[in-house]
């Protein structure tokens, strides 16, 4: 089986609807569009979210909070998934393919939940103030790598 032998099911699709032509097709004369109004007229359009002239749905709801289109979303790793690696230098290649982290986006961040038992050289964007006293606190360095 292979895409070129793929057939459409029966009834799925349907002809075209030819209209404007002619009293007996059932789609003669306004074309099916009934008779004056804004939709009969050619070049119609309507905005999006239009109804009718009733305060559209997107201008009754309110409006809460800030979206910052700017935002910089981060890879964010802890201290407790660092320590079981078993690994004397951490870099985010690392943790990518051991799978700890799935995305790197805008750069690395280490956080200080857990604990180190050894020393670890981590190299990270960015550490949290928890992050990087624990880490030298076990004996081992935080690098910042340039981003």
């Amino acid at each position: 089986m292979n895409l070129s032998s793929l057939s459409v099911p029966r009834g799925q699709t349907h002809a075209r609807k030819r209209v404007g032509r002619g009293m007996g097709s059932g789609h003669g004369k306004t074309s099916a569009r009934g008779h004056k109004g804004q939709r009969s007229r050619s070049g119609s359009h309507r905005k999006r979210g239009f109804e009718g002239g009733q305060m559209p749905l997107q201008r009754r709801l309110p409006k809460r909070g800030f979206r910052n289109i700017f935002r910089k979303r981060f890879a964010i790793v802890n201290l407790k998934q660092i320590a079981p690696l078993a690994e004397k230098e951490v870099s985010p290649e690392i943790l990518l393919q051991r799978g700890i982290i799935k995305k790197l986006y805008a750069g690395l961040k280490v956080l200080g939940e857990g604990d180190l038992k050894g020393k670890i050289s981590v190299s990270a964007h960015f550490f949290s103030r928890a992050a990087r006293e624990k880490i030298t606190k076990a004996g081992g360095r935080a690098e910042v790598i340039a981003s």
